[in-house]
């Protein structure tokens, strides 16, 4: 154990207009699905990877791991492997209620963001560890760790000036294979994608349930 650093303590005044313009701030988020080819600088990527790095985690083992892609080609790979598993999941293995549940957003196995937007982040979970002896290790809390790091993520990019998508393929250990994660102890978590929106960008009109909605004080 050490001494605690880096805290900052702020006056309650400014800590309530810190915590307002951070909610004003991530109000404004939404999903795209029309992304800019325009490109975003790696250093940008990589601080806000390591903001997300800094979440908590389950006995702080960290069980995150992020690849970053902007090579064409892996994008290329990603899009086509993701549109097959699309298909056949809107062609056959969807229920009717789910695909209700989809329309007003507009979505299809159709997923060229995959290769628009400049950045792809392929987030995995670590299920278990594996010690310089062999030995696998258990991991505790893994996807609630790996979740609560993947927010930080979204919200830092968001800070930056980016818009993110969530994609969860589903089945997707497509991802292991094309960007060399091991799949004995790594499963994807989900595939974000990054970048600014297009020009002319639309957004389904949907509506965020209201604070009173979704939190009680007692």
């Amino acid at each position: 154990m050490r001494p605690l650093t880096g805290y900052v303590e702020y006056p309650p005044d400014e800590m309530l207009w810190r915590a307002s313009e951070f909610a004003l701030l991530m109000s404004r988020r939404r999903t795209v699905r029309d992304f800019s080819a325009r490109p975003v600088s790696r250093a940008v990527i990589e601080q806000c990877l390591a903001a997300a790095g800094s979440a908590p985690s389950g006995a702080n083992q960290q069980p995150w791991h992020f690849v970053a892609v902007s090579d064409p080609a892996l994008k290329h790979r990603i899009r086509v492997a993701a549109e097959e598993e699309e298909r056949d999941f809107y062609q056959r293995r969807a229920p009717d209620e789910w695909l209700q549940a989809l329309q007003p957003l507009g979505t299809d196995a159709n997923k060229p963001f995959l290769e628009n937007a400049p950045w792809l982040i392929g987030i995995f979970v670590e299920r278990m560890g594996i010690g310089a002896d062999g030995r696998k290790t258990k991991r505790y809390y893994p996807d609630e760790s790996v979740g609560i790091a993947t927010g930080l993520l979204i919200a830092a990019l968001h800070q930056a000036g980016l818009a993110t998508l969530t994609h969860t393929p589903s089945p997707m250990k497509f991802l292991n294979e094309i960007l060399a994660r091991p799949a004995q102890t790594e499963r994807p978590f989900l595939l974000l994608v990054v970048g600014y929106p297009a020009a002319g960008c639309l957004v389904p009109d949907i509506h965020r349930k209201t604070l009173a909605e979704i939190a009680e004080f007692r």
